[in-house]
């Protein structure tokens, strides 16, 4: 069976260009990067130069690039390593759930935080987050790029108001680096955080930006490790795919791999939204180019992400880490869906590897599995009832 993969807003492949400089780091190239012999500096020179190509992807200095296990790591560090007991945090009700789970860690702590709303497409006001600062702010985390819908937000605007109010702003570009232009300096951020998985790395690694002067309390003790930002033997193989990773993203970029990709996007949505009853989540916000999310009345998401992956295609119903969840997406609640389009809703995402071939299957193949999971829904024919009434009202 021909199989195509679209769910790479949870993992990418590992593109081969990576993989092959990767390589050599799990054999001949084995040294400790702390170690002062020539094996040591062999490996502390590919870390070095990958921190370096992560640093031009993200805008930045070298020296402000922290490598971590990944997003969660990057998140974590970012907001424990900045508020203490006591303070404020601002944040937005649609973030991962890597700071949302820290944030109400830090609220069991004593610490207050404040959760903004979102618009219906997804995305917060900065004029809420102007509004909900107060003498105690210490940090605002607001994501750049939904997980879920890929929506970006008014990151920029935001840094401006945390700049003018002297309180910390950290962002989770997990979903967006790589896939858009990012440029630190000109978001006004003071931690950033990115994962390898997200952009054709392993996974199991990530980094975090750290502007300079910025005073970060470490999470892990043990050795002075990224400048004793964090404790632990580098993984040079995970670090070395990042690093080259991230410099075929920026060359990417450059050649316009982001304009490819939402050309192939838009097409699958096109196609999608000739189905009756069917909608893209977040339409009319700015995106990120290779996400849509979208709703299928009268059809349980979970269903057809099954339905379709037993005909050879991968999607997902939102975030891989709540694969499983009974709730429905708190992200699509947030936005105001009713529970019932929340969960009738599906990712695509699209990653380097895909084809215009792989992109006509999908467009395909979905619309008559729609058709044959409507035919067995009993939802169905009350919407399809629904609607003929309507038609039928409007030409009276």
């Amino acid at each position: 069976m021909r199989r195509v993969y679209l769910d790479n807003s949870a993992t990418t492949p590992v593109l081969a260009e990576v993989l092959e400089a990767m390589q050599p780091y799990f054999g001949e190239r084995f040294g400790n990067a702390s170690s002062i012999h020539h094996h040591g500096q062999e490996t502390r020179a590919a870390v070095e130069n990958a921190r370096e190509s992560v640093a031009a992807l993200l805008g930045c200095r070298a020296a402000e690039v922290v490598f971590t296990s990944g997003g969660t790591e990057a998140d974590n560090l970012a907001i424990f390593g900045i508020v203490g007991e006591g303070e404020h945090v601002i944040t937005s009700t649609i973030e991962h759930h890597a700071v949302l789970n820290a944030c109400k860690h830090l609220e069991s702590d004593g610490c207050e935080v404040t959760y903004l709303p979102v618009d219906g497409r997804g995305r917060v006001d900065p004029d809420d987050v102007r509004r909900a600062l107060h003498p105690k702010t210490k940090l605002i985390t607001v994501m750049m790029a939904n997980n879920e819908t890929g929506v970006l937000q008014s990151v920029h605007e935001i840094g401006k108001i945390a700049a003018e109010a002297d309180v910390y702003f950290h962002t989770d570009a997990v979903q967006a680096a790589g896939k858009v232009p990012v440029d630190v300096s000109q978001i006004a951020c003071d931690l950033l955080a990115i994962s390898g998985h997200k952009i054709h790395a392993p996974q199991g690694v990530g980094a975090l930006y750290v502007r300079k002067g910025t005073q970060l309390a470490p999470m892990l003790y043990g050795g002075r490790h990224e400048r004793s930002r964090r404790a632990g033997t580098e993984n040079v193989p995970g670090i070395v795919g990042l690093g080259k990773a991230a410099e075929l993203a920026r060359i990417g970029l450059q050649q316009g791999d982001d304009q490819r990709l939402a050309s192939k996007r838009d097409r699958l949505e096109r196609a999608w939204l000739q189905v009756e009853s069917t909608g893209v989540n977040g339409e009319g916000a700015p995106r990120v180019p290779n996400t849509t999310s979208m709703y299928v009345e009268s059809i349980d998401g979970e269903a057809l992400v099954i339905a379709l992956d037993l005909q050879g295609l991968a999607v997902s119903t939102g975030a891989a880490c709540s694969s499983g969840a009974i709730e429905p997406s708190h992200v699509l609640t947030a936005m105001g869906l009713r529970a019932d389009r929340a969960r009738a809703s599906v990712r695509v995402s699209l990653g380097k590897q895909n084809t215009d071939d792989e992109v006509d299957f999908a467009i395909g193949l979905v619309p008559e599995t729609i058709a044959r999971l409507r035919e067995l829904s009993p939802m169905w024919g009350k919407t399809a009832s629904s609607l003929a009434l309507r038609a039928s009202s409007k030409q009276l």
